[in-house]
């Protein structure tokens, strides 16, 4: 192992002399990059390897390009990138191949690779990455999509983004997202030639054997792949995607058509007339209808005018939708198109009145017939808010939860409204939503309770609020609960009164390092800080997270070397048990950092 090790850095002296030499790195930089170098190359030579000293070493290569490309851009240098870059970049892909070899199946460490390539420009090299890691993950058609992506805009090869997605299509032969990237690819490709193709008539060059078919520049390609998704997959979303993609292309009308009319929505409205997607998109294509064509004599009232009455089309769409297909997804498109209408800008004061009209109406429809979805409630209350309809939003937060009587969220929208409003019945809701929703989850509501409670009530009721809402919460809940309380103790009660919560708390697990930290800290913050009541709450940490918390030992160490009372003979006796209860890899961990506090690196 020491000779690989040698051979390696052996290997890095002609590029960390070129480094040298032109005067990017000094001598004694040099040698630290040898010494980093060293401890890095051991840590991936063991018999049993970590990937985290594979990401370590490759984060430190990538640092140390970055650091180099600032010094060339700071001494105007651009020469030896052969002799120095292209080695560093060399052992890069080299570790990554290693790493990858070893970890197959992470993929985060496949798109570390990807994301590297890109950012320096490795074509070449790319090509491979994307070619192994297919192999290792051709389960997953987002790879095979970025991997044709690639080739297709930045290599140029339509032909190799083809051959990726035909081979994708292979393994997911009903995947709609594939379909949908390869058929926007093809419809790219022939836009491609048709420009190319323009340009030489423009320039009235002879085209020889360049051949343009003219089935491809029609997007003929795209049609097939159409035909052929939409004999395998059903539904009218496809249908649309494909459309909208197609919308993109200024030479697609015919593709348009045989979309809409022949496997599309129009004749999928019997077969999917129960399908909310299909009447959205009836709904917003009266938008597009009948546009009326901006001339000098258009006036500013024409134009919202003719705006107005297309909004109108499309809502009477909308109206018969919900009547054809009374489901909250059909409510919730509706609604949505409303807003979406409303929180468009426009000059016209009367538009905007009249699109929040529609709203506040949409929203009211929905739920007098139960089919206003629970997530619209938030939104449609924000509105009232907004204009200050208060009785309204206190009316519709009651409604929601008496509807959505078990959700937390409607609970707490409807508990934030009150208190916004200044209401009498914050107390009793409080009260209400406890008896109603189960005691897992509910720790939400019993934060913004105190919370609540501690800019109006009493300090009396709202540490009876606080002891009260451990019970109420299940143990891993409390934890939050406890945290809180020890804080609002300090602030409102004082330092001899947090220690005497702080006690009572402890006899109640599960406790939270953020717990004993925050009691550290406010022992810290005393004028008389004794290390006596420190190492108190140390150890009382230790015992709850001392097996997985190398950092909290540091922290000890820490204050017997700093604090006046500490006794630093105590070091030695803190190391040993850090040894003895600390798991796994954390054990190295504490030891590098142990020996560098001890030199006073640390």
């Amino acid at each position: 192992m020491a000779e690989r090790i040698e051979q390696r850095l052996e290997d890095r002296v002609p590029e960390l002399e070129q480094l040298e030499r032109v005067g990017l790195f000094t001598r004694r930089e040099i040698r630290a990059v040898l010494r980093k170098a060293s401890a890095l190359e051991y840590k991936i030579q063991r018999r049993a390897l970590r990937k985290e000293d594979f990401i370590n070493y490759i984060q430190y290569e990538i640092n140390l390009l970055e650091l180099i490309k600032k010094r060339r851009a700071r001494i105007g240098y651009s020469f030896k990138k052969d002799e120095i870059e292209n080695s560093i970049l060399h052992r890069v892909h080299c570790l990554f191949n290693r790493a990858t070899g070893k970890w197959k199946e992470d993929l985060q460490l496949w798109l570390s690779h990807v994301a590297f390539c890109k950012q320096w420009n490795a074509k070449h090299q790319l090509s491979k990455v994307f070619s192994s890691m297919l192999a290792i993950h051709p389960n997953k058609p987002a790879l095979w999509i970025m991997a044709a992506k690639w080739e297709m805009e930045t290599r140029l090869s339509s032909e190799s983004a083809r051959h990726l997605f035909l081979r994708a299509l292979r393994f997911h032969p009903e995947c709609p997202k594939l379909y949908q990237e390869y058929f926007r690819m093809e419809l790219m490709h022939a836009e491609k030639q048709r420009k190319e193709k323009k340009e030489f008539e423009q320039a009235k060059m002879d085209l020889g054997e360049l051949n343009y078919s003219e089935e491809i520049l029609n997007g003929e390609m795209a049609r097939i792949i159409y035909r052929d998704a939409a004999q395998k997959i059903k539904g009218v979303k496809f249908h649309l995607a494909v459309l909208s993609i197609a919308k993109l292309f200024d030479f697609t009308q015919d593709l348009q058509k045989e979309i809409l009319e022949r496997h599309g929505v129009f004749s999928l409205q019997t077969k999917y007339a129960d399908d909310p997607l299909t009447w959205d998109y009836m709904a917003r294509r009266e938008l597009e209808l009948g546009s009326l064509q901006a001339t000098e004599h258009t006036t500013k009232q024409m134009k919202i005018s003719e705006m107005t009455q297309r909004e109108e089309r499309c809502c009477a769409v909308f109206e018969e939708a919900v009547r054809a297909v009374p489901t909250e997804d059909m409510w919730k498109c509706y609604i949505t198109f409303c807003l979406e209408r409303y929180n468009r800008k426009t000059n016209s004061e009367e538009l905007k009145q009249k699109r929040l009209e529609r709203a506040l109406g949409m929203f009211s429809k929905a739920h007098e017939s139960s089919l206003l979805p629970e997530a619209l409630y938030k939104q449609w209350l924000q509105l009232l808010l907004e204009f200050n309809l208060s009785e309204k939003a206190t009316e519709v937060a009651e409604a929601a939860t008496k509807r959505f009587s078990l959700s937390v969220e409607m609970w707490q929208m409807r508990l934030q409204v009150l208190i916004q409003l200044k209401s009498e019945d914050v107390t009793q809701c409080f009260e209400e939503a406890i008896k109603h929703v189960k005691s897992k989850g509910t720790v939400t509501l019993w934060t913004l309770w105190v919370e609540w409670s501690e800019g109006t009530n009493s300090k009396e009721e709202t540490e009876a609020l606080y002891q009260r809402s451990l019970h109420a919460t299940t143990p891993a809940e409390s934890v939050t609960m406890k945290e809180k309380y020890l804080d609002w103790t300090y602030r409102n009660g004082g330092y001899k009164k947090v220690k005497r919560v702080f006690t009572s708390l402890c006899e109640n697990r599960p406790l939270s390092l953020d717990f004993f930290r925050k009691m550290i800290q406010i022992e810290k913050e005393q004028e008389s800080c004794k290390m006596l009541y420190l190492r108190e709450y140390y150890e009382r940490a230790l015992r709850e997270f001392g097996s997985t918390d190398s950092e909290l030992w540091l922290d000890y160490v820490k204050e017997e070397l700093s604090h006046p009372q500490g006794k630093p003979e105590n070091c030695g006796s803190i190391h040993w048990r850090a040894m003895k209860m600390l798991q796994g890899d954390l054990v190295e961990d504490f030891v590098s950092k142990y020996t560098l506090l001890q030199t006073g690196h640390l």
